[in-house]
């Protein structure tokens, strides 16, 4: 699967770039935000309900050819997934759900393909840093957090993915984005009692930012 991906990912690549061009011979720098919609996915996982969160941080466009750009970021991504769904009718004054909140510092580093004046394609390795793990029995109110020790925790505090996505960038800075992070790693730790459950993140992102 992971062959198939970047193998289309380079096709395309290809096949699409060859008449685009970037709107910029500058270097930009700019600031973006957005929405996540994250889970965790592998053979040993079930079907999990997604974590609604979201991401922000910083941005450049470092020019390589009039249609090719690298695109390093630096963002914070709320990640994790629902850990249980409550019944409607519970007893407990609690949220719908209970949320295992994982959260990163991540740095994509990009390749940026442009296909018309405007719309990109990019791809590239993403690190991720674990910032904060805690179990939420309100993930839409304050309280209810169960912090997570870093030291009994069974999750790394590194981890790799694979980034896809595409935008949109208007004349004047603007830009409007989508894009696919599917963990290339287990997130659980060796040498625990889950060192050998197949997990890895993945994370959906929607967003807007601009560049300056």
């Amino acid at each position: 699967m992971k062959k198939i991906i970047l193998i289309t990912t380079a096709t395309f690549f290809t096949l699409f770039t060859l008449n685009a061009q970037s709107d910029s011979k500058a270097v930009q720098v700019g600031a973006k935000g957005g929405v996540n919609f994250s889970n965790i996915n592998g053979d040993d996982i079930g079907d999990n309900k997604s974590r609604t969160s979201f991401n922000v941080g910083l941005v450049a466009e470092i020019p390589l050819s009039e249609r090719i750009s690298f695109q390093p970021e630096l963002l914070y991504s709320g990640q994790g997934f629902d850990l249980k769904e409550q019944d409607q009718d519970n007893v407990f004054d609690t949220d719908d759900n209970i949320e295992y909140q994982l959260d990163y510092i991540q740095v994509p580093l990009l390749i940026k393909a442009y296909l018309v004046k405007g719309l990109s394609v990019e791809a590239g390795p993403q690190f991720g840093f674990k910032i904060n793990e805690e179990i939420d029995f309100q993930p839409n109110s304050d309280g209810g957090d169960l912090d997570i020790n870093r030291d009994d925790s069974y999750v790394k505090n590194f981890d790799t993915s694979l980034a896809l996505g595409s935008s949109y960038k208007f004349d004047g800075g603007f830009f409007v984005n989508a894009r696919y992070t599917l963990g290339l790693t287990n997130i659980f730790k060796e040498d625990t009692v889950l060192e050998n459950v197949d997990a890895k993140n993945n994370v959906w992102q929607f967003g807007i930012g601009f560049m300056f």
